[in-house]
């Protein structure tokens, strides 16, 4: 067998049917279209709902935005931290436990009571919850987010208000 002998199996290609080449032939006159009427003619768009309210203007059009700058927390609340039994709490420390996200910004909640110190390092923490940590003994660290600030300047600066 050579390259010019291949050739596909009996009936796996099927010629496409020509429609609207006159009349001596199936598919002549009109093409398969019935006869008159609005689909008949080539004018009408696939999106047409035959005068219907269409479906793109029956939905609402989607209100407000998405604020670039949003700064997403994972809360963890004084309760949750006695529960783990850590006294130097951590967002590592924290995702080893199951508890956050790897990649989570980590906010302390002041929902519950400690029963001793802890050290907590975070990325924010509720007025609450400082203030429970530090009175139960321990130490607060705030830390800084791994992008930084993100925000552009503030309009209003010493170039533009000349």
């Amino acid at each position: 067998m050579k390259l010019h002998d291949l050739q596909p199996p009996d009936g796996s290609n099927k010629r496409r049917k020509r429609v609207g080449r006159g009349t001596g032939g199936k598919g002549g006159k009109t093409a398969g279209r019935g006869s008159k009427g609005q689909n008949a003619r080539s004018t009408v768009p696939s999106y047409f709902e035959g005068g219907q309210n269409p479906l793109s203007r029956r939905l609402p059009k989607l209100r407000g935005f998405n604020n670039p700058f949003r700064v997403e927390y994972q809360g963890i609340n004084l309760d949750t931290l006695v529960e783990t039994g850590l006294t130097d709490v951590t967002p590592a420390a924290l995702h080893e436990r199951g508890l956050v996200r790897k990649t989570a910004l980590v906010k302390i909640l002041g929902r519950g009571e400690l029963t001793g110190p802890v050290n907590v390092s975070a990325h924010a923490f509720s007025k609450s919850a400082e203030a429970a940590i530090i009175a139960a003994g321990g130490t607060v660290t705030v830390l800084s987010k791994p992008w930084g600030e993100g925000r552009p300047p503030a309009k209003g600066n010493a170039l533009t208000n000349r």
